[in-house]
């Protein structure tokens, strides 16, 4: 099995709804660390998983819209909690919508600090 993996830093902020979280409730930044893994049996005929330069390319117009904006205000979000678990998955769903690639062979794996993190792929 051939894996590749992309990862890229980037700061947003949020706060916490739908429950008494204490000062997560409150608007605040996180540093997050997005990691970008494909996973596949074959590689294509160029001898890759996937172009990298796609999968960056992708990925960084994907944060680009997070950067120093707060999840709360932005439409992936409206009414929800923006946990760590579904900001994962948006990016998952916004990676799968970009690119050229069976949702299968893509996880995304999410860091609010140095230690926390939440992933999401395919079931």
């Amino acid at each position: 099995m051939y894996q590749l993996a992309i990862t890229r830093d980037f700061i947003a902020q949020h706060y916490l709804i739908g429950g008494d979280w204490g000062r997560e409730n409150e608007r605040h930044s996180h540093h997050y660390k997005v990691e970008v893994r494909i996973q596949q049996q074959d590689l294509d005929q160029h001898g890759y998983l996937i172009d990298i330069v796609d999968l960056e390319s992708s990925l960084g117009r994907i944060i680009d819209g997070y950067q120093e904006n707060t999840l709360n205000d932005l439409a992936p979000f409206k009414d929800l909690n923006p946990s760590l678990e579904r900001f994962a998955r948006v990016i998952w769903e916004e990676l799968v919508s970009r690119l050229d690639i069976d949702g299968n062979a893509l996880s995304v794996r999410l860091w609010e600090n140095e230690n926390d993190w939440a992933a999401y792929c395919q079931p």
